[in-house]
């Protein structure tokens, strides 16, 4: 299924191909940014591994501040 999923830290939207059964899973983590953090890299596709390095930059920037 092609979604898009947001980013609460981000701010953005991001679109996605998603399965089923994915979709479930970042539902039951509470979201995108939290199920991101918590699935290893090798599981990942590029695109979703440069998304979760921005989003543990942009987290990092956060309590830094």
């Amino acid at each position: 299924q092609n979604v898009t999923l947001i980013s609460d830290t981000l701010g953005t939207g991001v679109k996605l191909r998603v399965s089923t059964h994915g979709l479930r899973s970042v539902e039951h983590n509470g979201g995108l940014d939290n199920w991101l953090l918590k699935t290893s890299d090798d599981k990942l596709s590029l695109k979703v591994r440069r998304l979760k390095r921005e989003i543990v930059k942009k987290q990092a920037i956060a309590a830094a501040a």
